[in-house]
């Protein structure tokens, strides 16, 4: 086994841990990034990218049908052809990292394709090579698609988004099983294509992590669009035979599909990865951290295995503040009191910091103010497709706002505005002294505020 000594390891290369080990590098550390798959992580190969050009497509289908009653007849054949050729000509490079680790070579760090595994504090082994990180190891493992413990399930050919993305052909039928962010943007996403969707959800709604009332309001609009949705139902067992699959629920229905895209939840990577000889608990389902992201001596970890948030812009967030403090540069430490979300269903549901529900568990005063957003004047003239709401959750004692919601058309470029507030803590007085463009969708937000005092 080789042996090496060297500035940082950082194991796992997802957004943020790409960017991480690109920074050390050209700020002069001498930096080993090991990944065990693709360089680059599951958003831009199996998640965000890929998942928003078949949004994006699936919006064009959509737009095209409700075009009729706007601007004279209009029809479309949709095909998946063009959006399976751009995912895998555009978006993934055919499932290639050659870019990603041509990327971080040319920041001027090692990149080695492996499994990597903790032996002590700032120890790392990768296959034959054993390294020595004077400086420290950052943890950026991410997730994987979780697999529930249904009878039957794990013998068949289901599909989870890793599937799903690269599908060049659509099926008949589809069951999606989690009514969570992934599974409703690609429940919809193959409806609009055609294929038959069911969406079953243990819970009692769809995105249970959102305010009620947008889980509500997208739930009419999937049952609209023809997408059957079994919320507070359990799948018990799974078969296939003959190329289709039965599946049974607690209710005691059956159905039957083509294809079965399982989307319930992920499963943080931090199996045998040596958490114990650090100190660790290997069975832990996160990674505990303080303000720099430190997990422990010479250790940092960021990402979904924080359990800040299994979004994207969380990661990359946190790389920002684990790599100030690994170069001891100093700063503002890690905050979550305004981390954004959006899902891409149509319409989109986005939100920021606590939810009503969070608030009130929290011990707040709270006050909330909604608007809805296809009676706005830019609802009005939108036209077909402009259903949605803002929510706003007030801390009253301070006047600030704590949460909000957007969902509608641009759901999530309407939560900038929001975020802002949230994060900032701009006092409720002063965003109510603002002049709000007209006729925009974010004026419905000025509605929303004035609905607190009712």
């Amino acid at each position: 086994m080789t042996q090496r000594e060297v500035d940082l390891v950082v194991i796992g290369a997802g957004p943020g841990g790409e960017a991480l080990a690109s920074g050390a590098a050209k700020a002069g550390l001498e930096v080993v990034v090991v990944d065990r798959h693709l360089v680059g992580g599951e958003c831009p190969y199996y998640g965000c990218i890929p998942t928003k050009m078949m949004v994006r497509a699936s919006d064009a289908v959509a737009e095209v049908r409700r075009a009729s009653g706007l601007a004279g007849d209009a029809s479309i054949v949709p095909s998946w052809a063009p959006v399976a050729r751009r995912i895998d000509e555009d978006a993934t490079t055919h499932w290639d990292d050659t870019i990603a680790v041509d990327r971080l070579k040319d920041a001027g760090a090692t990149v080695h394709h492996g499994v990597a595994r903790l032996t002590g504090v700032g120890q790392v082994e990768v296959d034959e090579h054993r390294y020595t990180a004077r400086r420290g190891v950052v943890l950026n493992t991410g997730t994987r698609p979780a697999v529930p413990p249904v009878e039957g399930l794990a013998d068949t050919p289901y599909w989870t988004n890793r599937d799903a993305v690269q599908v060049t052909e659509l099926p008949g039928s589809l069951v999606v099983v989690g009514g969570g962010p992934i599974g409703c943007e690609l429940a919809q996403v193959f409806a609009r294509f055609g294929v038959r969707v069911t969406v079953v959800q243990h819970g009692d709604r769809l995105l249970p992590a959102n305010e009620p009332e947008a889980a509500e309001l997208l739930a009419q609009v999937f049952t609209e669009e023809g997408i059957r949705v079994l919320t507070g139902v359990e799948l018990t067992r799974v078969s296939y035979a003959d190329g289709g699959f039965t599946l049974a629920l607690d209710s005691g229905e059956e159905l039957t599909a083509d294809k079965l895209l399982v989307a319930a939840g992920r499963t943080p990577n931090l199996d045998d990865l040596g958490l114990e000889t650090v100190g660790l608990d290997p069975a832990a389902r996160t990674v505990e951290v303080d303000e720099w992201l430190r997990a422990g001596e010479k250790l940092w970890a960021i990402g979904d295995i924080t359990g800040h948030g299994a979004f994207t812009h969380v990661s990359m967030y946190q790389n920002a503040v684990a790599l100030r403090d690994i170069l001891e540069q100093g700063g503002e430490p890690a905050r979550y009191h305004a981390v954004p979300h959006a899902t891409f269903t149509d319409p989109e549901v986005a939100g920021v910091g606590m939810s009503e529900q969070q608030a009130r568990d929290a011990g707040l005063k709270v006050r909330t103010g909604s608007a809805n957003l296809a009676e706005s004047s830019r609802g009005f003239t939108h036209g077909p497709g402009a259903q949605g709401l803002i929510k706003v959750v007030e801390d009253a004692d301070r006047g600030v706002l704590v949460g909000a919601t957007a969902v509608g058309p641009a759901g999530g470029e309407i939560l900038g505005f929001l975020a802002v507030a949230v994060h900032a803590e701009v006092p409720v007085a002063t965003l109510r002294s603002m002049i709000f463009a007209y006729p925009t969708f974010h004026r419905a937000i000025e509605t929303a505020l004035s609905d607190l005092d009712q």
